[in-house]
């Protein structure tokens, strides 16, 4: 009998403390949605790693567009610009035929520009000119990309390093707790760790997504230029041909 009370007794204890941690969690639960953490005090928890990270992301994004808006203009092309110097050509109207590449600023008409001034050269001269123009508007577009590339992989590290330096921390408050160890002093080391890794894979990932994107516009880009490298060279044959 001794027994079945003391079971009874624990039993009864047991179901009574069940109730009140239920009741705390309901009770709680709702103040703790309500409140919630916002993303600036995320930000703010990964520590001094996230400057870095920071700043690379408004780098990658001032690149992205900038670079953007430079190629979709270089990649604009007229019509009826190839005709205009076909023309021109034909009818040995050479100073018409650069006024019109002068008046379009575009990467074509740069190329056709030096190729018309050293009409009267060698074919292989002209042609290598043109190359030469080709190659340093190129150069020109695929400016900062580099850098864009760069940071696309730094990102990453950068994060991984703040998950090093939070978990080091939170040992650290480990040991300095000695036998008094709180969940509350390892949870500012496992934020600055967790919070440091996503925001790193955020920026490289979006830094590597915007570099492809940019370098298959360019590669665009440097396609038109051969095509109409091409058929400039064949309008400089065409009248030899008649």
């Amino acid at each position: 009998m001794l027994l079945a009370g003391i079971l009874l007794q624990v039993n009864q204890t047991v179901t009574t403390a069940a109730d009140t941690i239920q009741q705390a969690l309901v009770t709680q639960a709702p103040q703790t949605i309500e409140k919630g953490i916002s993303l600036w005090e995320l930000t703010l928890k990964g520590g001094i790693v996230m400057i870095p990270i920071g700043l690379f992301s408004l780098i990658a994004i001032y690149i992205f567009v900038e670079r953007f808006i430079v190629i979709s203009r270089a990649s604009r092309e007229d019509k009826n610009f190839m005709n205009q110097i076909r023309d021109f050509i034909h009818q040995g109207r050479i100073d018409s035929a650069l006024s019109v590449c002068k008046n379009t600023d575009t990467p074509i008409a740069r190329m056709v520009e030096k190729g018309i001034s050293r009409i009267g050269k060698s074919l292989a001269d002209i042609n290598v000119a043109i190359e030469n123009v080709g190659s340093l508007e190129v150069a020109k577009l695929e400016k900062t990309l580099a850098l864009l590339a760069t940071i696309a992989g730094a990102s990453p590290m950068l994060g991984f390093l703040g998950t090093v330096t939070g978990m080091v921390r939170a040992f650290y408050n480990m040991s300095m707790a000695g036998n008094n160890i709180d969940i509350s002093l390892l949870a500012g080391g496992i934020y600055e760790a967790m919070i440091t890794t996503i925001a790193g894979l955020f920026v490289g990932i979006m830094a590597y997504i915007c570099y492809n994107l940019l370098v298959s516009r360019v590669q665009k880009v440097v396609f038109m230029l051969q095509a109409r490298a091409v058929d400039f060279m064949d309008i400089l044959h065409e009248p030899a041909k008649q």
